[in-house]
């Protein structure tokens, strides 16, 4: 969990261990905001906010989680989806649409009146093109060639090193607690060979169409087709690999978003700090759940 502590003179940054998510959320962010609070001197009148992925509607009680700051000076709590945060750190109050992807993936498009969530519904139901999607295509493909189902691929020599009996590999893979990332961390690699291998390429122009079909949903969801020239921006740790990046990049053009798409202009941490500052009348208020003294 990454924290920033503004004050009138300056700001600091900090981190915490992530969410545990078989953990109750608010605990786990009211010990992660007493830490951050204790960092400023005894006062009244501080604002809380943050963005928190998998949000769901039994967590979002920022009048609990005030309750469980009591004591600290918090007297505003504001709670909101992380897509909501990465939206306004990266595009700011303009329209347009922001994919951050990672090992997961959300896109959130925002127009003038409406709003629109594609995607973000995890490894089992969704996640479309994201670090987990690819990883999980990566081995998919590489039992498929082990099979003679599909053409050979240098991902089995990767696959290998780790699991040097492939047929083993998947007893190993559902057994692990760590799961998720181990088959999210293929990405890499997928983004490492993609000039040089075919099936990796493959599974990387596979993403960029998932990742692309959900920036223009969203935007087409929200009233800013191509024409209105809405800001398109991707974030999130697996557009580092730079072929899915252009070929993402590409499907844009194609889909006549080409003009509009943008690098952030800030990060999350800058989304959490503009929820202190969302007007009431940005459709984005409305998603956003906040918690005032009594």
């Amino acid at each position: 969990m990454k924290v920033r502590v503004v004050t009138a003179t300056g700001a600091q940054e900090y981190a915490w261990p992530g969410i545990r998510t078989h953990e109750a959320l608010l605990p786990q962010l009211a010990r992660v905001m007493r830490g951050a609070l204790a960092t400023l001197p005894p006062d009244d009148g501080a604002i809380v906010t943050a963005g928190v992925s998998g949000l769901t509607d039994a967590d979002t009680a920022p009048d609990v989680l005030l309750g469980l700051l009591q004591g600290t000076g918090a007297e505003h709590v504001i709670l909101a989806h992380d897509s909501i945060t990465s939206f306004l750190g990266a595009i700011g109050d303009r329209c347009g649409a922001v994919v951050a992807a990672g090992t997961g993936v959300v896109t959130l498009a925002v127009g003038a009146q409406e709003v629109a969530r594609v995607d973000g519904w995890g490894n089992i139901m969704g996640d479309a093109g994201s670090g987990y999607w690819i990883g999980r295509e990566a081995l998919e493909s590489v039992m498929r060639a082990h099979d003679g189902r599909g053409p050979r691929t240098a991902l089995t020599d990767v696959v290998r090193e780790r699991w040097p009996r492939l047929e083993e590999a998947y007893i190993a893979i559902q057994t692990a607690d760590d799961r998720i990332q181990v088959v999210a961390a293929f990405a890499e690699d997928v983004a490492r060979l993609a000039h040089d291998d075919a099936v990796a390429m493959r599974i990387t122009r596979a993403a960029a169409r998932e990742l692309a079909l959900s920036a223009v949903t969203a935007l087409e969801r929200v009233g800013c087709p191509a024409s209105t020239h809405p800001d398109v921006c991707a974030i999130g740790g697996a557009f580092r690999s730079q072929p899915l990046l252009e070929a993402f990049l590409a499907e844009l053009v194609d889909a006549g978003y080409d003009d509009g798409i943008i690098a952030a202009r800030g990060t999350g941490l800058d989304g959490a700090t503009a929820l202190a500052h969302l007007d009431d009348g940005h459709p984005l208020h409305r998603r956003v759940s906040v918690a005032d003294p009594p």
